[in-house]
């Protein structure tokens, strides 16, 4: 199962029911990088992997770039699918790749499951995560899920945080475990991919959408393109007009769409992550999601 951007696009329609079904119509001008943006926007809001890195690698400029906006008066807030650690590592590894992020101005998907959580019944959860996610900072009770049947029959809901260390084999023990017993699946990363420094990784969005289509669960979603998280950067931004807002990330079925959704304008990325090295243009067309800018770079 190799994920490249044909790949990836392919499923990402193929789940398009389980997404937000908001039409995406922008006219997708084309611009060099945000720069050129600056004085259409008061507020950026910001993808991570694709936009200000890839993997571990910040992406060249990326830093400069958004310092110069935040120099222009610009509220520039990170909006990350990125769930497998708590909101203090994910800012550390940004100042480390050179970006100066008020901790208020970094909104993860992780944030929206705690919230959603808070919400839940008192449960013995199980969690798809990596090693040091720290799960206690979720404020419920939640062991790892590894390779343990036991932990997986006795779990009364699952959480998929993080896949870095999912197997093939602890996905079939997920599943086997729900057809036997169906119980809640709550997502706190709907990516299906991330862009690697050289190749695509498949993320716990893909496992809970096969998880979906196996069982007839369906899972609880936090985090791009769902609603949860374009509320709470309103929340945090305040009275600023839709249309002085810019979503910007590298894939059109999560930035795109879900900017779009929310009412804000959105920009689509096209070097770094997953349309690295391909024309976007066919993608556009089949999809009907359509950015009202592409800009080469950040």
């Amino acid at each position: 199962m190799v994920a490249d951007t044909d790949w990836a696009f392919a499923q990402y329609e193929r789940v398009r029911e389980r997404l937000p079904q908001a039409g995406a119509h922008g006219a997708a001008a084309r611009v060099a990088d945000l720069g050129d943006l600056a004085e259409r926007f008061d507020v950026f809001l910001l993808d991570a992997f694709g936009v200000l890195n890839v993997g571990d690698t910040p992406i060249a400029g990326a830093a400069s770039r958004v310092a110069a906006l935040q120099a222009a008066g610009k509220r520039v807030m990170v909006l990350t699918n990125g769930a497998s650690f708590p909101a203090p590592v994910s800012l550390a590894k940004y100042r480390r790749f050179g970006f100066d992020f008020a901790a208020k101005d970094v909104i993860s998907s992780r944030d929206i499951l705690a919230a959603a959580l808070a919400q839940e019944p008192k449960r013995r959860w199980a969690a798809m995560a990596p090693t040091g996610a720290q799960l206690e900072t979720l404020k419920v009770e939640a062991e790892m899920l590894g390779d343990d049947a036991g932990v997986y029959e006795r779990a009364e809901g699952f959480l998929l945080i993080g896949s870095g260390e999912w197997s093939a084999t602890r996905q079939a023990m997920l599943v086997q475990s729900l057809k036997k017993n169906p119980r809640p699946v709550l997502v706190g990363n709907p990516d299906l991919v991330a862009p690697r420094e050289d190749s695509l990784s498949h993320e716990p969005g893909w496992y809970a959408h096969e998880i979906a289509r196996e069982t007839g669960i369906d899972p609880q979603f936090s985090g791009k393109p769902y609603g949860g998280i374009f509320a709470e950067a309103k929340r945090r931004f305040g009275n600023v007009p839709a249309q002085r807002v810019a979503m910007v990330g590298d894939t059109l079925h999560t930035d795109i769409l879900g900017g779009a959704a929310a009412g804000f304008k959105t920009v689509l990325i096209e070097d770094h992550g997953l349309f690295r090295g391909r024309d976007t243009a066919p993608f556009i067309a089949q999809s009907g999601i359509s950015p009202d800018f592409i800009a080469a770079t950040t």
